[in-house]
């Protein structure tokens, strides 16, 4: 196979020609692309790239949703030597600031008007930004100085044909240890950094991962998770586009739940918060039936979970297990699968750890999700579990390629072909993570079975040591909580403080159902988590979910919030990963309030 990104986009393209490379949903139809298409476009603005004097090397930003547009825009730009930096477009103007400043992009690919309305406040900070490209039309066509249209721009390149021999000679130029992209991170402790990733570190991790995860050119998939996040954009772009499977981009995320069953994916990427938030919403469905089918459905669940443990414990099931099995399929779990469009094989998770619970609890539903783990330092694979080698609570095992050890704290490294060159500009922070001899350090605590699985505990940094010496990662803790349909979101503390405290996202509208039930008023939920028996009604669940955990282990205050974390105030980075410092400090006064209470108390949201 071909050894640079674009190399084998033409590849694919010239082998595949009508078929769809993927579809889109326009003017309410599913509309298909095909992949001789997509390198009519990628060609046609690759040439109007050049004629715009971008060189090799310099840095071509995309600030935009997902959509083929940004496939054509990733790909012209990497066929002339160029390199993307995805920019989220959840992110503030001062944080894209940043990512176009360190970046020095010359060029940046927006799709909406207000992309491009954000990108013309913060320009006169930008004096290395030349070109400013809207992908999506304005009325009358009238565009502000400064902004060139794609569609514009692809009529131009169409009409330079000449130029196809310069636009595949930077094609056959191209080499496989070439600068493909900064990524920036999210930043959870501090400003992004600019990851640098090669060609061959993202088609490494491709040729690794098509040696062990069954997706082929017969395989679709549904594009949600931002294609600016490394997961996706490795595991739902450019693996896809390795096996010749195709791609259909998400209205948006709110449209998911009514696109799946549009679109019928049989292979899908998402994160844990996905899978929380789909078992929520089915415990939701079933406290608001009927008696009879609560009972079925908690048999149902029961009859899954005890499949799950006979996979676990490698042990075949009973003839009477599977009949069980059968039942409950076609009274329950057929009806979840239908939902999420009836064909999929699996899904891949990634870009946090996924509670064992909920992977058992699909499972037994006849949902299969493959685990992974990575960095987007690592390209970002490092370990995933497969079809033929799955362990519940684990990662997998490390894939083709990719070394693994642990460090004496417990620290996991990784060597291979999959690692990063250095962070963009700063060879403090490379030093840091990345030693002489290859070793890079990830910062996540694990440990390694018998059998090769990698299990993750914690991140390094964000382990607790309590007041008395004990070591705990919050990131089990949260997950026990989660587990609960009634909580939604969970922060865990207790850093150098005397016992755990926790800060609690109640899921409202499982809350609003409870106090409903209880004759309360529902109107205000602010005053709703303020109430003696909403209280009580959370203390109650923490006991149940803490019954089996040790002293130091469990939660002995916790705080009700009036509303969920979000992006826009800080509190979650683009991938939906918990800012804990930005949390500390938001809700310091309720932090120290719960370790003043006198001990013993048991009021006042405290346990």
């Amino acid at each position: 196979m071909p050894e640079t990104i674009p190399a084998l986009f033409f590849h694919q393209a010239r082998r595949y020609g009508a078929r769809a490379f993927g579809w889109a949903k326009r003017r309410g139809a599913w509309e298909p692309v095909s992949w001789a298409a997509m390198a009519d476009d990628v060609q046609a603005l690759g040439l109007s790239l050049l004629d715009l004097g971008v060189r090799p090397g310099d840095r071509v930003a995309i600030l935009s949703e997902n959509r083929p547009e940004w496939a054509v825009a990733d790909l012209a730009a990497l066929s002339i030597g160029a390199v993307t930096v995805p920019i989220y477009t959840t992110l503030a103007a001062p944080e894209i600031a940043h990512i176009l400043t360190d970046s020095a992009a010359s060029v940046v690919i927006v799709s909406i008007d207000r992309h491009a309305d954000t990108i013309e406040t913060i320009r006169p900070t930008l004096p290395a930004l030349a070109h400013v490209i809207q992908i999506e039309p304005r009325p009358f066509g009238v565009f502000p100085r400064g902004v060139a249209w794609y569609g514009e721009l692809l009529g131009l390149g169409r009409s330079s044909r000449a130029g196809a021999p310069a636009f595949f000679g930077r094609v056959a130029a191209l080499a496989p240890s070439a600068l493909a992209s900064l990524v920036y991170t999210s930043g959870t402790t501090g400003p992004p950094k600019g990851v640098m990733l090669t060609h061959d570190n993202f088609l490494s991790n491709c040729r690794a991962c098509a040696q062990v995860i069954p997706v082929t050119e017969q395989d679709h998939t549904l594009s949600f998770l931002p294609l600016s996040h490394v997961f996706e954009r490795m595991a739902g772009y450019y693996f896809i586009l390795y096996v010749g499977g195709a791609i259909a981009y998400a209205e948006s995320l709110e449209a998911v739940a009514a696109n799946l069953p549009e679109v019928r994916p049989t292979v899908v990427c998402a994160v844990p918060r996905f899978y929380e938030k789909l078992h929520a919403r089915v415990l939701e469905t079933v406290q608001r039936g009927s008696p009879v089918k609560r009972a079925v459905f908690a048999w149902a669940t029961t009859v899954g979970r005890r499949v799950a443990e006979h996979h676990a414990a490698s042990r075949s099931l009973s003839p009477a297990l599977a009949l069980q099995r059968a039942l409950a399929d076609h009274l329950v779990f057929r009806k979840l699968r239908a939902r999420l469009g009836g064909r999929l094989r699996f899904f891949i998770s990634g870009g946090a750890p996924l509670a064992r619970e909920l992977a058992e609890f699909f499972y037994g539903a006849g949902i299969l999700i493959l685990e992974g783990y990575g960095l987007t330092e690592t390209s970002p694979v490092i370990a995933c579990n497969t079809p033929t080698a799955l362990r519940f609570g684990t990662v997998g095992r490390p894939i083709p390629g990719v070394e693994v050890r642990l460090a004496d704290d417990g620290e996991i490294l990784t060597r291979g072909p999959h690692i990063m060159p250095g962070y963009y500009r700063n060879p403090a922070a490379t030093c840091e993570v990345l030693e002489p001899d290859g070793w890079f350090h990830t910062g996540d605590i694990g440990h390694l079975d018998a059998d090769g699985f990698l299990a993750i505990t914690d991140r390094k940094k964000e382990l607790i040591v309590t007041a008395g010496g004990k070591k705990i990662p919050p990131a089990a803790v949260e997950q026990r909580l989660k587990s609960d349909p009634a909580i939604a979101d969970a922060v865990v503390l207790g850093d150098r403080r005397p016992y755990l405290t926790a800060l609690l996202v109640p899921n409202l509208s499982a809350l609003a159902d409870h106090a409903a039930q209880a004759g309360l008023d529902t109107r205000d939920p602010a005053a709703l988590v303020r109430h003696p028996q909403v209280t009580a009604w959370y203390e109650a669940k923490l006991r149940a979910l803490q019954r089996d955990q040790a002293p130091f282990e469990q939660i002995k205050r916790f705080a009700l919030l009036e509303a969920p974390f979000s992006q826009e105030a800080g509190e979650l980075t683009p991938t939906l990963k918990v800012r804990r410092r930005v949390i500390a400090q938001r809700y310091a006064a309720r932090i120290d309030a719960m370790y003043a209470a006198p001990a013993g108390q048991s009021a006042n949201h405290l346990l």
